[in-house]
């Protein structure tokens, strides 16, 4: 059922259809019924009708996970506007934790102060030592949550409104064989100029997009495939290995389009979104990790066979008095497991009932 139309009959006006303005002739006839089925956007998901949802969905619970690494001048806010819009206001969120993963800062304090359930990244399955990198924080944190929808948001969000995350949830509380919804939105550039529209984003223009146009050309109508702003299943999470650095988002859709197939993927229109942006060469780092996530997909599959090894040496060069200095640094993204094959994780599922003991 087009999500759209069912928004209208709820009472909430789904006004002019989500879909891009004009197909492209371009576009497959798959790529085409999915955007018509799977599109939509935030004023389409009230919150009067997720609660209504919530609720007859036997009251499923959800969990908002922000990774957080010296965000102190935005986590709190990002936090209270959760706390207060949909846990206090509209209960729709069960429970609001930060996973810091070392902040130098006061992220901890201050996502405390908010409302937040603060754990250290070093704090779950202390037996495995942690290796750097978001994936890394992402997973651990399915130790140390309860909701059976898992709601990620990245902790350096600038003019942040809960809305993004009730937008995300709406598919997921309204129809059970959604598995996956990112957030889709415009990404301007906050700079000392202003805002420049469409300024950010340069990583999924120059190098995610065009591995899943020439890869996985099913995913080809994610606007956003590198967003750190997604909701999904922990039914399906717990059985989805993640890369522990910048490649995760890639992976985890990319993983999902094999696991569940194109339709268990939805994407809301929540707007725009700013956040802090990053200098070229940290970019250029993040872009390594994605190639090597990509590339592993691609072997898992079939459809790339290396002669060797990836070489996960990355260097770059910095202009200094004297010329140019090569700087190299280590970008090897290391798998973690699919979260369900870890004891730790198993035992607390099958004490509580939602993994069966044989699984």
């Amino acid at each position: 059922m087009n999500q759209r139309s069912e928004a209208g009959r709820d009472g909430e006006s789904a006004g002019a259809p989500v879909r891009p303005s004009g197909f492209d002739p371009e576009l497959s006839a798959e790529l085409r019924r999915w955007m018509d089925r799977r599109w939509s956007r935030l004023a389409d998901w009230p919150a009067e009708r997720l609660l209504a949802a919530k609720a007859r969905g036997a009251g499923t619970s959800v969990s908002v996970v922000l990774p957080a690494l010296n965000e102190q001048q935005t986590v709190g806010r990002i936090v209270e506007s959760i706390r207060t819009q949909l846990v206090e206001a509209v209960p729709l969120v069960d429970e609001i934790v930060v996973v810091d993963s070392g902040s130098s800062d006061r992220t901890g304090e201050v996502a405390a102060a908010a409302g937040a359930r603060v754990v250290h990244r070093d704090e779950i399955l202390p037996s495995l030592p942690p290796v750097p990198g978001k994936g890394e924080v992402l997973w651990r944190s399915l130790l140390v949550t309860s909701g059976d929808v898992v709601c990620f948001v990245d902790a350096d969000l600038r003019r942040f409104d809960a809305g993004l995350v009730r937008g995300i949830l709406g598919p997921l509380l309204t129809d059970p064989s959604v598995q996956l919804v990112k957030a889709a939105y415009d990404r301007p550039l906050l700079n000392s100029g202003g805002v420049s529209p469409g300024g950010g984003g340069r990583v999924t223009e120059l190098v995610a997009r065009p591995l899943l146009n020439l890869h996985w050309p099913a995913l080809a109508g994610i606007v956003q495939p590198l967003a750190g702003e997604y909701a999904a299943r922990r039914s399906l999470l717990q059985r989805l290995p993640f890369p522990s650095g910048y490649g995760v988002e890639l992976g985890l859709l990319v993983d999902t389009l094999a696991a569940a197939g194109l339709d268990a993927i939805a994407q809301v229109d929540v707007g725009s979104r700013y956040h802090r942006h990053q200098a070229d060469h940290a970019l250029g780092r993040m872009a390594s990790e994605i190639w090597q996530t990509a590339l592993a997909r691609l072997e898992s599959e079939g459809r790339w066979v290396g002669s060797e090894p990836v070489h996960t040496g990355f260097t770059q060069f910095h202009r200094q008095d004297d010329g140019f200095r090569a700087l190299t640094s280590e970008v090897a993204t290391l798998e973690r497991p699919p979260m369900c094959s870890v004891a730790q994780y198993r035992e607390r599922m099958v004490s509580a009932g939602r993994i069966a003991q044989d699984s």
